[in-house]
């Protein structure tokens, strides 16, 4: 078992035993179960199924101790699950817990076991319009710039993920002397190749309007795909229209479209995201057919 998982990935339903506790603190194991309640004086209260434990607010984060954490961290976790260590065990069954020792364990294992390139899960904990905040293990967090969620571009982060969300990112960078960690999300999403390889001309699909151009309307067919549509005066940036495909035009990379109406958004389905790559380690990473200078990435 993966002890430094994201929080909410390794969520265990019905909790714990009091037997379990004991033996998680004596193998000085990372657990993870819900946090119900942050009190008046910023402790965290956990349900482990067979009693309550307690966070401290010193033990709550790191940097919550140093002061460099805001107390909106703490309250944020309410009702999420957090990870933790079992520090004490009393006689009558109080259990203390550590989020603070969980994080310090994760990061300095991320630091030294990962690298630029690797392919992980993450969770989605604060979109942003300049990007968004993600778990990388028992909390610890790391910061996907919007430019690297997609090939489609967006306003803001919450136009491709919603606060929770389960995702796989790639490492695009590490500061091993701060421990910041830089994501990236876009090149496990396909190649223009792959995703156009998803459509055939003549068929009619649905899509997001993501810019106006006096030339026409870009609309996203997923989210490494965008096609043209003609200029049409009734369209919006966020729109989901119907679009008919008039042609795939591989050499060049475009996709003509024509719009035909726009549709409920209420109405359609989530568009779950779609990965090509899930695990592994990228070196390299190119966008476009082979010759194009489109969207390379090197790690």
């Amino acid at each position: 078992m993966n002890d430094h998982l994201p929080e909410g990935m390794d969520l265990r339903a019905g909790g714990f035993t009091m037997e379990a506790l004991r033996r998680a603190k004596a193998e000085d194991r990372i657990l993870q179960a819900s946090a119900v309640v942050c009190t008046e004086t910023f402790d965290l209260l956990v349900d482990l199924g067979c009693c309550m434990g307690r966070i401290e607010k010193d033990e709550t984060a790191l940097g919550m101790r140093e002061g460099t954490v805001r107390p909106i961290a703490v309250l944020s976790r309410v009702g999420k699950p957090v990870s933790f260590k079992v520090t004490e065990i009393s006689p009558g069954g109080q259990v203390s817990l550590s989020r603070r020792s969980a994080q310090e364990e994760a990061r300095s294992h991320f630091l030294s076991t990962r690298h630029p390139g690797d392919i992980i899960p993450a969770v989605v904990t604060s979109p942003a319009a300049f990007g968004a905040f993600c778990d990388i293990g028992c909390g610890v967090a790391a910061l996907m710039g919007i430019e690297a969620i997609s090939v489609s571009r967006i306003e803001h982060s919450r136009d491709r993920f919603r606060e929770d969300q389960k995702i796989f990112a790639a490492i695009r960078s590490i500061d091993y002397d701060t421990g910041r960690v830089q994501l990236t999300h876009r090149e496990l999403l396909g190649t223009w190749e792959e995703n156009a390889a998803l459509f055939r001309a003549g068929q009619t699909v649905t899509g997001i309007v993501r810019s106006i151009k006096e030339y026409g309307a870009f609309i996203e067919l997923t989210p490494n795909l965008s096609g043209l549509a003609e200029p049409n005066f009734d369209l919006r940036v966020g729109d989901v229209v119907s679009v008919y495909i008039k042609s795939i035009l591989p050499e060049r990379q475009k996709i003509k479209l024509v719009a035909l109406r726009k549709l409920d958004p209420a109405s359609q389905p989530e568009r779950p995201l779609r990965y090509f790559r899930t695990s592994g380690h990228l070196d390299r990473w190119q966008y476009g057919p082979q010759g194009s200078a489109k969207t390379i990435t090197v790690f």
